[in-house]
């Protein structure tokens, strides 16, 4: 069996802090913007993301809302901290047929380790078409800085 089938536990590293991984990169995510709790990425509508009706799955904008929630979590904290997505909401507003979306995020609150990001995900004719709400809860022993 090739390294491509095998079931984990995987290694591998990345370019940067503010980089994809590999799940994101399979999607072509591309990260436009990602500054001070705030993150703009965009996604392509491939036939590999349509679901059996010709729309762009659900699971692939629900993906890229909480990837670019992640990246503006990730302009907040010192690189390599340690973080994971504890709870989800989306509500799915027009569906998409073809183009790039795109997912405008950012930080709306934080409560110690928990972080409550937004993003909407915005068709090619810039109307939404998902919004999606997340907390994100930060490991043990990570250290930000106040904000000022």
């Amino acid at each position: 069996m090739s390294d491509h089938f095998a079931t984990g536990p995987h290694r591998f590293s990345m370019d940067g802090w503010l980089c994809l991984a590999p799940f994101e990169q399979m999607l072509q995510m591309e990260i436009t913007e990602a500054s001070d709790g705030h993150a703009t990425l965009k996604m392509p509508f491939l036939i590999d993301l349509a679901q059996g009706a010709g729309l762009m799955h659900g699971g692939a904008l629900v993906s890229l809302a909480d990837t670019a929630v992640a990246m503006a979590i990730k302009t907040l904290l010192p690189p390599q901290s340690h973080f994971a997505t504890i709870s989800l909401e989306s509500k799915f507003l027009l569906p998409v047929r073809k183009g790039v979306v795109t997912a405008k995020a950012a930080i709306v609150e934080r409560d110690g380790r928990i972080f409550k990001g937004h993003s909407t995900i915005l068709d090619d004719e810039d109307r939404a078409v998902m919004e999606f709400t997340s907390l994100f809860k930060l490991a043990r022993g990570v250290e930000i800085a106040p904000r000022a």
